[in-house]
């Protein structure tokens, strides 16, 4: 008896591996660029952790993320890390929704924006639900090490919702903004004055039935800039404007899948997009669909997008919520969901990503490879 069960085990150690290598060796077809792949920590004194963000400094990478007992908990706060000497220092508690001594709400998607020449800025949200949330924020004269007392901003402003800020053409601040309450609608946020003061830019019209919300801005040649958007429309959708952000056109749908997750996209220095999204189309008719695999894509013209790396593609649980940047030497981070267990911070060379054509919206394969089928229920959409 002893002996069969040595046996089984072996078997399914055996077995085991027989899965998981080829599946590793899939995936580094798809990730010819990727230098550096990490957990920014392997412990927390939480359970759940999600809605990472990442900034480049003068003095260097600075992540937060919101972690508490699980999503809406009035435990869940901000949290904040520095990338110093190559490692990450122990993420410290800058944010909680404490409100008096019997009431206490959860923190939301927390954004981070260096403003060039001036403060880096922490956004966050506070509230029972993202219906009934209000935006606040902090700031930073030392790069993150230390952080001033929280201030509310003024009402009708949230201030970005999931993806950062940018600078347009003219100097101006430009955030990607939207609402939760009584419908799902994007709108952007403008600062003249590097993020002093903020005022609503013109609405973005949307078609009945259209729901789309946490915009990520690119910005073209030509200066006009174009907002991608997260949509419960089994689809990316996007607006443009022209003068910087004062008004945008309506909605229109783009050819890459959504599965009502978040995105986040970033303007390399050659002028090319790169967005970071879930390459799934939800099953049938659903809207919501599993958060895996996490994908990176290239375009020239944000019209045409080409198939660039896979950051994850486990079909255990999610990888979601990316944030990018590309910082001053030209690299491109990323951080993102790990599982709802830890973050993950990937390092990314441009120019080394190898692009292939996505046609009729289905991600191509290589060499007989595809992204493995989910299935069962997704967690935590």
């Amino acid at each position: 008896m002893k002996n069969n069960l040595i046996k089984i085990f072996y078997a399914i150690i055996v077995l085991a591996v027989v899965i998981v290598m080829p599946a590793k060796a899939q995936l580094k077809l798809w990730q010819h660029g990727v230098i550096t792949d990490e957990f920014i920590f392997e412990k927390a004194p939480y359970p759940e952790c999600h809605a990472s963000t990442i900034a480049e400094t003068p003095d260097g990478l600075v992540a937060a993320w919101f972690g508490g007992t699980k999503e809406r908990n009035p435990d869940v706060c901000i949290w904040v890390t520095r990338l110093v000497n190559g490692k990450w220092t122990e993420a410290i508690n800058v944010a909680n929704g404490i409100q008096n001594d019997t009431l206490r709400y959860a923190c939301w998607n927390p954004v981070l924006y260096q403003v060039k020449g001036d403060d880096l800025i922490l956004f966050y949200k506070i509230g029972p639900s993202p219906a009934k949330w209000k935006g606040f924020y902090k700031i930073s004269g030392d790069a993150g090490k230390t952080w001033s007392a929280q201030y509310s901003l003024p009402d009708g402003i949230l201030g970005p919702v999931k993806n950062k800020p940018v600078t347009v053409s003219n100097g101006d601040i430009l955030s990607p903004s939207g609402t939760e309450n009584g419908g799902v609608l994007i709108h952007f946020e403008l600062s003249t004055d590097k993020g002093k003061s903020w005022v609503m830019t013109g609405a973005v019209t949307e078609s009945k039935g259209v729901k789309s919300l946490q915009p990520t801005i690119l910005i073209h040649k030509d200066g006009s800039l174009q907002a991608l958007c997260r949509t419960q429309n089994r689809a990316i959708m996007e607006t443009w404007s022209k003068d910087n952000g004062r008004t945008w056109s309506p909605l229109d749908t783009t050819s890459l899948p959504n599965n009502n997750s978040g995105i986040d996209g970033v303007t390399l220095k050659d002028g090319r997009q790169l967005l970071i999204y879930n390459h799934v189309l939800p099953p049938g008719t659903l809207v919501k669909g599993a958060r895996t695999p996490l994908n990176v894509a290239i375009s020239k013209d944000g019209k045409t997008w080409y198939a660039a790396a896979i950051l994850e593609d486990s079909p255990i649980s999610q990888y979601s919520y990316p944030s990018v940047i590309q910082t001053s030497d030209g690299l491109v981070h990323v951080v993102y969901t790990w599982r709802r267990q830890r973050i993950k911070h990937v390092v990314i060379d441009p120019k080394k990503l190898e692009l292939h054509e996505i046609e009729n919206g289905v991600w191509p394969k290589m060499d007989g490879y595809t992204a493995p089928v989910v299935t069962g229920d997704a967690k935590d959409l």
